[in-house]
Formats: C-alpha cells, structure tokens, sequence
C-alpha cells in the first residue's frame, strides 16, 4: 500500500522527497484513502453524467467536457449540431406537383363566384343542397411530356403551366349534378379559363346523389323530425348510465345514381363507441336536393323489421317488441374501450427507451420550399392531394429515374355480418378524402425525435386546413446490416450497415356518424381507423411503401347467430370481418419510358445426365427458371404465382447491364400480399375492379390518371373510372408502362384489437428492388462499412478498415418537449380562424362542422 500511495503522490505533486514519503501511519492511509476513492468517484462521475445543460452558460459555445471514450484516450465531447437538413439541389427550380396554396386557393374562389363567370355560386360555408357551390379545389397534375421536356431543357419557357381541378355541385341546375372542372393557367389571369374535365371521367356530368358528403346536408329540422323525433322515447329508455348514443352511416349511399340512401347503426357515446354497438338500424333516404322528401324507410331492431317508425313505437309501447337484455352493472363500466395505460408496470418500463441521434447531423437534405428531398443517391418531390395524401414523384437514384410517380389511388374496407350494416358496408376512402383525413403527426411517438416536418394544406367547402407536420422525414438504422459475410480469404468477411431513409404520414379516415343528446340533435362525421403511409428507401437502390392500420375496429352487437361474421370481444361486442385493400399507382420508368413486363416463373422438371451415378439413380427431380414477356394489357392483370414461385420485373430490354441481361426493376411481395376476398357483390359491382388482382400493368395515359375516383364510392353500377376498361387489348411491348400494386389484409378480428389495431400485424407491403440494373449491388459503395482481413498470426485480432468513418462524439440536445396544437384553420377568405375550443378541434378531426338542433 505504502509503494502504491508513493506512485500515486509522486505522479500527482511535484515535490521534494522528505520523511512524508515513507509508509503513511494508519490514519494518512484512511484520509489518502478516502481522498481517492472521492477521486474515482468524481471521475466515475463525469464519464457516465455528461448531460448537456438547459442553459447556454454551462454549455456555450466552446466550452467543452472531458469524456472518456473507452478506447485508451480521452477526447472532448461537445454538444451535438441541431438537426436542420442541409439544402438540396433539385433538379428543377420548381415543383410541377406542389399543391395549391391557400392564396392560390382564395383566388380561384374569388374568380369563380365573380359575376363573370355566371355560376350562380353560394358560399359553401352555407350552401344547402339544392344550391350551387364549389365543393374542392386542388392542383391538377401535369401532362408527363410536359413535365419531361422540362426536365430535360430546364428553360423556363418549357416550365408546365399550373391548373387545378375545381369540383362543383349544380344543385340550383334544372337537373342538378357533379361537375369537375379544368381551371387556368394560374395565377388567375385575363387568359385563365374554365373548362369541363372530362378527360379523366369520360362523361361531362355525374349524378347528384352521387355528390360528395356535406355536414350541411344535415341543416335542416326535417332530419331530426323524421329520423329522430319520432324514436325519442325509446332512445331515452335505454337505460344507460349516459342517455346519448351516436349511429355512424354505412355506404355506398348509390348503385347508380338514381337514389342516395344509407343504413344508420347506433352505438352508446362513450370514449371508443365503434365498439359499444346497439342492435338497432334505420334506413334513411337522403335522395335529390328536396329535404321535405327524406325519410327513413325502414328500421331495424334485434333482427325485428319494421317499415315505419309508428310501427316500432307500438310494438315498443305494447310490449311485443322482443328487446336484448337489459345492461348489466358490469356493463355499465365502459372505460375497457378507453386506451388509458392499465395493467401492472413491466420490469423496467419506467425508464425512456432508446432513441436515435445523428452524431455527425442529419444526412439528408430538403428544399422546404419546393418540397424536395435527397439522400444517399437519392433524390425526389413530394406532392399531397385530398384524395389520397402523401405521393412521390421524379424519383432518381444515382442521377437516373427509376420512377416518374409513386401515388396510392384508392383504399376499400369491405365489411361482412348478419346485419343491415355491416353487410352493406363497402367503403372507398378516397371519397371521404384520405388527404383530407391527414392530422399533425405526434413527435416522438408517430416519429422520432429528431425526424424533419413538412406541412399539407387542402380545401373544403368550408374553409382550407394547413397542418404543420402533416409529413415526417428521418433516417434510422435498421439494426441489421443490408449485407454481410464471415470469411477467412482477403476481403471477404465484412458488412455494410442497413440505413434507411423514411417518409411518412398518417391519416385518420372518417365513416359518417350523428350524436343524439336529450333534446338535442348533433349530426357529424366522425373519425376512424388511422392508416399509416410510409416510403423507406433503401442504399441499395430498393424502395418498401408499407401500409399499416391502427383504431377502433368497426364492430357489430355480438349475438349467437354473428360467429360466421367475426369473434367476440366483449359480452355484446362482435368484432367484424373485413378486408382491406390499397391501390397504388407506380410508373416505372427503367432506362427511359419504354419498358416491357416480364414475367418470371419457376417449375419442375426432371432431368437425366450421363454422369449421375447408379447409386442414387439416373434421374434427378429439380426447379428452372422460365422466362416470358407479357405483350398484350389482356394479359396484365396478375396474381402472385402459388407459393410466389415466380414475379413480375418491368424490363427495359434495349438497355441492358455488363453482362447483356436487360436491366429492371422487380415488383416483391412484402408483408400479407393480398387482394379482396369478394367478387361480384353489387356494393362493389364495378367501381373497385383493381382489388381483384395482386397487381395489374396497362400502358400509361394521361386519360387514365387513375385506378378509381372520389366519385366511384357512390356510383358501384356505373363508375365514373371503370378499372377494367384500362385493359383493352393493348401492346405493352417497349411502351411507357403503368404498374398498379395491391397491399391489404384480410382482417380477423380478435381480442387483442380491443382497444385499438396494432400496426405491427396489420400491416401490408411491396418492394421495388434492382433487378439486373446495375453491374453489382450498388450497396457496396457505402462507406458506412467494415472489411475485415485475418490475422496474419494465430490468436491475434482480425485487422480491419472502417473506411474512416468512425463514430461521431457529441451531447445529444434534450429531445424538445412534447407539444401538440390543432391544425390552422382558413375561411373562405383565407383568413385564420379564431384558436379553437375543445368542441371545434373535435369537429375539425372529424372533418366537417357539427351542427345543433333544438327539438
């Protein structure tokens, strides 16, 4: 001990030698030692404690810690850069598919309601049904070629022109109906025009009843007279603990235009009432612009029909009515619906978990203003529409384009059941507006910390809606490397690390729904199931767009007849059966716009050899390959092969790699490859026949921008875009080519949903992945990699080259603090709205403004 305490005062004072430096006595022993375990605790102290400051004082600019690093030298840690993206370089100074703005919007308005233009139009803030009013406005893509031309000259005299596509209800019309219009170019000037857009639908005009859904429908006191007045009294016996009950509307509301009806399904207003059904319904006829003629045709209870409400009223009053049984104190607990955290606390869970930094910064780049974004050798713009949201377009990778647009279309929820309602609900999501649908998205939860924002703004009848983080953008390490290789020959064992760069938003889809109070009528459309949109790109040159689903599961009332339906969740709840499928438009473009479809199919054969010996006979049973091009559309409506033995790759067979195979890009199944289970219903007749197929490859025109239409929902008989007639018999030899990819899942309900759907299992991808189109696997130009070479003698460490990427040392910043506002609001005027209460931020997420009435 006396050596051990001479080294360590000789090392820490410099001083003379003296009778001090002799064996302490036992009380210099305890005082030294109690000095140095004070030391190393200090120092224990500051390795594992550096913490950045809240305040600039003891972190400024400059000042630094000491950290000790673990690999035998201390380095000087400073706070980590704050996580702002570098700007990119577009390869345009513009967007040719940013959405409108909120000035562009208010001017388009302005000059439409101008008495020039003769259009008789009604602010839609207050419009009634039998009025003229302007139902959407939104940018209209351009052409392909004029977008191309661009590109290549980048005069700005080649820029595409700016239109947009302004929906109108005519109900003021003779015979109302649905317009949809071509409006510019903007900005709006003495050469802007108006004209009908019937390149897309193929028919000048669409039936009025099959118009978009308007809260302001519902203004009116004949609705509540009729459909509700009537039932009061046996609404008020329910009995519950809280006398409200909501119903929500199943559709479509058509087959043809010709009516607009729908069944109403009630349900107790409480926190998660989808699943809090009662076994009542009503069919309710909405048809034409004259609300004195609604009415309700028939109602629906415990498997009972009556065809008038008089007739459900007497059967109530005399006791013939045969009634479910009555709520049960159990019952009255409803708070299992709630997503309030219970349960025992999990070993450990009381700490945060993991997040990710960006030691070294973010290392992707974004033009806020044009919305685009590059990383790692890739570059793309964003556009957003109501429709369906978030879409790609000018997708490049490593100075080439893969994909002119990657642009999801349509997405069906089919519902099964022993009711009314759930039998008769087939829904089509671009209806209701799945952009529309988009809210501010949850830092740190729907995306991490350190992920980058962009903001979304789109157009009602009431007024527009921007929300500020409508898109996020990260980068995150999949834990796993993207390849990798143990082995003992020079430059063989290595890997390279699996980054990803994802793109993100999530939008809450909405199923019509009233809230009726004691004495009040509140009519409203309410939210539902979220679905999460993301695009992941990959160093390798491979893209995942994965799909996933989280809410409350539309349920039905659980009774014995309802188990071929779904499975039970709670004592009078069914949860339904139902299928889910999304639609997205991919146009790949490899090598340039003419591409060719091959398809890829793998089988069994048997083959005899001269040199197979006869001990294990002459024969040998093994899989080929076999190879063939699609040439006709006929034939481009596909599903995956049995056992997916086999694919489909878009070629390019006039360019082709090193090695003179033509170079593509394959189409893999991810997560639950499926497509809708039912065919033929009539609900679904006609106005949803790409859910049929996996995937489907026609030849591309600007006529046939889409797989479905907003409008398609209402009009299963006679669609406004019929899929099928995209397929006509067309050569897709070496032509531009449009892939249409299916994602879904066929949904089985358990208990496990209860309160909400996880988006782990239900969820559903594709891949886009190289195929022939490089020399090699372009992944292995990363530098984010190791090679390791063998020890030149036994028992010494592998030798290894990180190519001078080591790992970056920096404070992280303290994660913000969680804030979440409501997303801003616009009138007609484009003026903000006053800061909304509890009661408006409720009816901004379920889209439409609720509206109150005094029986």
């Amino acid at each position: 001990m006396a050596r051990r305490y001479e080294q360590l005062k000789a090392v820490s004072l410099d001083e003379p030698k003296d009778e001090s430096m002799r064996a302490p006595n036992r009380t210099t022993s305890l005082r030294l030692g109690l000095s140095f375990i004070l030391v190393l605790l200090l120092a224990s102290l500051t390795i594992i404690q550096v913490r950045p400051s809240t305040s600039d004082s003891k972190f400024g600019f400059g000042v630094t810690e000491t950290l000790a690093d673990g690999t035998g030298y201390d380095e000087d840690i400073k706070i980590c850069a704050s996580n702002i993206p570098s700007p990119a370089r577009p390869p345009a100074p513009i967007n040719p598919w940013a959405s409108l703005t909120i000035d562009e919007m208010v001017e388009i308005q302005n000059w439409l309601s101008s008495a020039q233009m003769n259009l008789n139009l009604t602010r839609g803030d207050s419009a009634q049904p039998s009025d003229n009013s302007v139902y959407m406005i939104q940018a209209y893509y351009p052409p392909k070629a004029d977008v191309l031309k661009y590109f290549l000259s980048l005069d700005p005299r080649d820029a595409p022109a700016r239109f947009a596509r302004v929906t109108i209800h005519h109900g003021g019309a003779v015979e109302p109906v649905i317009r949809d219009y071509l409006v510019g170019p903007l900005p709006v000037t003495p050469a802007t025009e108006m004209t009908h857009l019937t390149d897309i639908y193929h028919t000048e005009t669409l039936p009025y009843n099959a118009r978009g859904y308007d809260a302001l429908d519902w203004n009116l006191p004949e609705i509540s007279t009729k459909i509700a007045a009537p039932l009061m009294d046996a609404y008020k016996a329910s009995g519950l603990p809280n006398e409200t009950i909501v119903a929500g509307g199943a559709g479509p509301f058509g087959f043809d235009g010709s009516f607009r009806r729908f069944w109403l399904n009630w349900q107790r207003d409480t926190p998660g009432f989808w699943l809090h059904p009662l076994n009542l319904w009503q069919y309710v006829d909405v048809s034409g612009t004259d609300p004195s003629k609604w009415n309700q045709l028939k109602i629906v209870y415990n498997h009972q029909v009556f065809d008038t409400a008089e007739s459900f009223m007497e059967a109530f009053r005399n006791g013939t009515l045969k009634r479910v049984p009555p709520v049960t104190k159990q019952e009255e607990d409803l708070s299992w619906s709630t997503r309030e955290r219970i349960g025992a606390l999990r070993d450990l869970d009381n700490l945060p978990g993991p997040r990710s930094v960006s030691f070294a910064g973010l290392r992707f780049r974004i033009d806020h203003d044009l919305q685009y974004v590059s990383w790692m050798g890739w570059g793309l713009y964003l556009g957003f529409d109501r429709d369906m949201g978030l879409n790609l377009w000018d997708i490049r990778f490593r100075g080439e384009r893969i994909i002119y647009e990657l642009k999801p279309q349509e997405a069906l929820a089919q519902y099964t059941g022993n009711d009314p309602y759930k039998s008769s609900t087939a829904l089509l999501d671009s209806y209701f507006g799945m952009g529309q649908s988009v809210r501010d998205l949850l830092p740190g939860y729907d995306c991490p910390d350190e992920a980058i924002y962009l903001p979304a703004t789109t157009f009602s009848a009431t007024g527009m809606m921007t929300r500020k983080r409508a898109i996020c953008i990260f980068e995150q390490d999949s834990g796993r490397p993207i390849s990798r290789h143990l082995g003992f020959e020079r430059s063989e064992f290595g890997a390279v690390k699996g980054y990803q760069l994802v793109i993100r938003s999530v939008a809450t889809v909405g199923n019509y729904d009233y809230l009726l109070v004691p004495q009040r009528v509140i009519f409203f459309l309410h939210a539902g199931p979220s679905l999460k949109f993301e695009y992941i790109f990959h160093i390798d040159g491979t893209i995942e767009v994965r799909v996933s689903a989280s809410g409350y599961l539309l349920s039905g009332f659980w009774d014995d007849e309802q188990g071929a339906y779904g499975s039970k969740i709670w004592n009078t709840t069914l949860g339904s059966l139902h299928d889910h499928v999304i639609n997205f438009k991919v146009d790949l473009d490899v090598g340039g716009t003419q591409n060719s479809l091959l398809k890829t199919s793998l089988s069994q054969e048997v083959v005899t050899q001269p040199w197979f010996d006869d001990d294990w006979g002459e024969e040998v049973i093994q899989q080929k390959i076999t190879r063939e091009y699609i040439d006709n559309e006929d034939g481009a409506l596909l599903r995956f092969p049995t056992n997916f033995q086999g694919g489909y790759t878009i070629v390019n067979t006039d360019e082709t790699n090193k090695w003179g195979i033509p170079r593509g890009y394959a189409i893999h199944p991810g997560y639950s490859p499926v497509h809708n289970t039912v065919v033929g219903s009539k609900r679904l007749l006609k106005n949803a026949n790409w859910a049929r197929y996996n995937l489907a490859v026609s030849r591309r025109k600007d006529t046939e921008p889409s797989s479905s239409s907003m409008w398609n929902f209402n009009l299963p008989g006679a669609p406004p875009v019929d899929f099928h007639n995209f397929f006509d018999g067309e050569n897709i030899t070496q032509q531009d080519l449009v892939t249409w990819i299916n994602v879904g899942m066929h949904h089985l309900p358990a208990s496990e949903d209860v309160p909400n759907t996880r988006t782990n299992t239900a969820a559903s991808s594709f891949f886009l992945t190289p195929f022939n189109y490089f020399d090699y696997d372009v992944s292995i130009e990363s530098s984010n990699a190791i090679l390791l070479q063998p020890p030149k003698k036994p028992g010494d460490p592998f030798s290894y080259d990180d190519y001078n990427v080591r790992p970056a040392h920096c404070v992280p910043r303290p994660p913000a603090a969680f804030e979440y506002y409501p997303e801003q609001v616009y009138d007609l005027d484009g003026k903000p709205a006053p800061a909304s209460t509890v009661e408006e931020m409720r009816k901004a997420s379920e889209l439409y403004l609720r509206i109150k009435f005094e029986l």
